[in-house]
């Protein structure tokens, strides 16, 4: 009964206020340094070959209505080798709220002394559900949860990233696009609005002990007006250029452990745990996250050499 209250109260203040719902939100992601395009569109294309990537999410596991998420992206280099190409798919269900996105991405690299430099963009629909119905109330004539109001909305996004074979970094905005829904109307408001655009700074840093053990610190800074700073950093290992083990803090919310496996040079596996450590923390037992990624290889003469990011 708890729960249900609880979940209540945060989906109620949530679509009361101003009758409005929003369609943008941005999920988040531990093991974020294994899925970069889903957060910038100018990674598409930099692995060098095609590479697929599937997650799924199940955070605050116990609370009814938590959010759950699937993703799957993928991309690739053209022949000439400077522009990428990548597809993005979301589904995500938070209480009664559910997202289905579908984005397009395209990059274009420029070679540089140090590595290569790239810009892309994104552009997409998302098809945003309100299953108001299946929100309990006392007053069973509440016309504020009445039907099942369904849209679907278009949004860009934009992104810059430099790379070596040791270190990265990107800046990039997602969704451009604010996306509302009226509760009662069902229509789609959309207009471009930079006080709701949020704003991710990433990076990471390879550096080598012996052949056995690698370093990688890594951190993501995640800014939109009106909010707290949100940063995740962390710290991971790689054994034998096979088993990656690690750790991350996100402030103000939980700390993760991450293990990923290489188990072959094209197929790799990985796992997080979130401890949350705020008040949802009696409500729920942790976040689980799961990651499988595959690398093509065309030329049966080449081996793929596994990626540090």
């Amino acid at each position: 009964m708890k729960r249900n209250y609880l979940l209540q109260v945060i989906l109620g203040a949530t679509l009361l206020s101003g009758f409005r719902a929003e369609a943008q939100f941005e999920p988040q992601f531990t093991q974020y340094m294994f899925n970069e395009m889903f957060i910038n569109p100018a990674y598409a294309g930099s692995r060098d070959h095609m590479a697929m990537t599937a997650v799924y999410r199940n955070q605050w596991v116990g609370l009814e209505g938590a959010p759950k998420t699937q993703t799957f992206s993928a991309h690739t280099p053209l022949k000439n080798e400077k522009v990428g190409l990548g597809l993005n798919v979301m589904n995500e269900s938070i209480g009664v709220t559910k997202d289905l996105s579908f984005f397009g991405n395209y990059s274009y690299r420029i070679p540089m002394k140090a590595g290569f430099f790239s810009m892309g963009v994104s552009a997409g629909l998302i098809n945003h559900t309100e299953r108001l119905l299946d929100v309990k109330t006392q007053d069973l004539n509440d016309n504020s949860f009445m039907g099942t109001p369904q849209v679907t909305v278009p949004n860009a996004g934009f992104g810059t990233y430099f790379y070596s074979r040791n270190f990265y970094a990107g800046l990039s905005i997602p969704r451009m696009l604010q996306n509302s829904v009226d509760a009662n109307s069902g229509k789609s408001v959309n207009k471009v609005n930079m006080n709701y655009w949020h704003y991710y700074l990433m990076g990471g840093y390879v550096h080598e002990l012996n052949e056995s053990i690698k370093l990688k610190p890594t951190f993501m800074v995640k800014a939109v007006t009106g909010a707290p700073l949100i940063a995740d950093i962390g710290l991971h290992a790689l054994f034998n250029e096979t088993f990656w083990l690690g750790a991350s803090y996100r402030t103000g919310d939980s700390w993760a452990a991450i293990a990923s496996f290489q188990i072959t040079h094209q197929l790799r596996m990985g796992y997080s745990y979130d401890y949350t450590t705020t008040d949802l923390q009696q409500f729920t037992t942790g976040t689980h996250e799961i990651t499988l990624g595959y690398d093509f290889s065309f030329n049966k003469n080449k081996i793929v050499t596994p990626r540090y990011f």
